[in-house]
């Protein structure tokens, strides 16, 4: 027997057509492979898409490559994921469970999962993915036993971060101890971690992720340069195959630019970039360093990416390229208010803003970006609330023409 485990498709997730289009060129190739390997079921852990309702042509893609692996007589089985699930329930993943693309797998009665059985006599169950660890309360509650006790070849997918697994980068997530699940299965198919790794845990099975069907950011695209899956052989033993999804190569430049004036900056960016062959390949260029003289604003940075040869697609992060006029404030411990209240004092004078109390104004500010939607309040009531807080607070009540008045 042998099945595809793929996670974290976020499919429609990029802006930037060109990405976005690799994105769906990534599904229809994993869709490629499954038919060509026979396959006999698809696994999606979690994240088919990157909201719970996305744009028309991104579900037209997706059905299509779908329908694809139901011709071939190959089941897809699937869990919603954080970015694909609605608290309201209900999902673009409802639509293609009723039009007999998908199964979700995601069956529970009082605290009690029900299994999925193929037609390989597999056993598939596993539990739903949520945003800020929110599924938490069904690995607490989940009663165990009967999971554990039942026989034949077992299939647990879950859609959250283990912790006995956990990448050194991913410290500030709460995980999940392994020791919530249930024991006994064959395999734990993950997803949530856009990292590759798996590993084989005593009383349990072997546990894996096998990473994003593409990079979702220019962090991952920097780290994992490509996404891919894994093929799983069932023979004797369980064969893990991870399969590389890859169409543009990815040049990553890292350069330091501390000590250096604006000027200075800029042409060593441009000597830096001139030593690496950009041809078709997208390219992810990190700028940082404290600028000795100028502001990020003085670099050329259109004419510094005039100078690549023809790249597929060019991305760049300046969130960590500061002046001195904005070097890093050292804050001595305090309370909340406290800490603010320095930031204030000591950048109020490098912005000037005419006709306001520059410090009433940035109090205010603060305060109007830590309100919280109320209990029951539509997201639109919400957002008026908070456009209507700015509106005050800049005195715009005679420019700003509401369209309700």
């Amino acid at each position: 027997m042998k099945f595809a485990h793929l996670a974290d498709c976020h499919i429609g997730g990029w802006r930037e057509n060109k990405l976005k289009e690799i994105g769906i060129k990534a599904f229809k190739e994993t869709i490629d492979i499954c038919i060509k390997e026979n396959t006999a079921f698809v696994l999606i852990s979690g994240d088919l898409f990157n909201t719970s309702f996305p744009s028309i042509d991104v579900i037209k893609e997706v059905t299509e490559q779908l329908e694809r692996l139901r011709n071939n007589d190959i089941s897809v089985y699937i869990i919603p994921g954080s970015h694909d699930f609605s608290p309201s329930g209900k999902t673009m993943l409802d639509v293609l469970e009723s039009s007999g693309l998908v199964e979700n797998v995601f069956k529970i009665n009082n605290n009690q999962l029900i299994f999925t059985v193929d037609k390989t006599g597999t056993k598939i169950t596993g539990i739903l993915g949520k945003r800020i660890s929110l599924d938490k309360k069904y690995y607490e509650n989940l009663d165990l036993k009967g999971l554990e006790q039942e026989k034949g070849f077992k299939i647990f997918m879950f859609h959250t971060t283990v912790d006995e697994l956990k990448p050194k980068e991913f410290f500030i997530i709460q995980p999940e101890s392994i020791k919530n699940f249930p024991k006994n299965f064959n395999y734990y198919a993950g997803g949530h971690v856009h990292t590759v790794v798996n590993k084989e845990i005593p009383n349990y099975g072997l546990v894996s992720y096998p990473g994003p069907l593409f990079p979702n950011n220019f962090m991952e695209i920097e780290k994992l340069k490509h996404g891919g899956f894994y093929l799983v052989d069932v023979n004797e033993k369980i064969n893990l195959k991870y399969i590389p999804i890859k169409f543009h190569d990815v040049v990553s430049f890292s350069i330091d630019v501390n000590g250096k004036n604006a000027q200075e900056a800029e042409e060593f960016i441009k000597e830096e970039i001139n030593k690496e062959n950009v041809n078709n390949k997208i390219v992810t260029l990190r700028v940082f360093g404290t600028l000795s003289s100028g502001k990020p604003s003085d670099i050329n940075f259109k004419g510094i990416l005039d100078e690549l040869k023809d790249p597929y697609y060019v991305m760049r992060n300046t969130s960590e390229l500061l002046s001195k006029e904005f070097e890093e404030i050292q804050l001595q411990k305090g309370s909340v208010d406290e800490v603010e209240n320095e930031i204030i004092e000591k950048n109020l004078g490098k912005i000037q803003i005419k006709n306001i109390n520059e410090d009433e104004v940035t109090k205010e500010l603060i305060k109007s970006l830590n309100i919280e939607k109320d209990e029951g309040e539509k997201n639109i009531d919400f957002e008026d609330r908070i456009l209507s807080n700015f509106v005050k607070i800049f005195n715009l009540k005679d420019i700003w023409k509401d369209d309700n008045t």
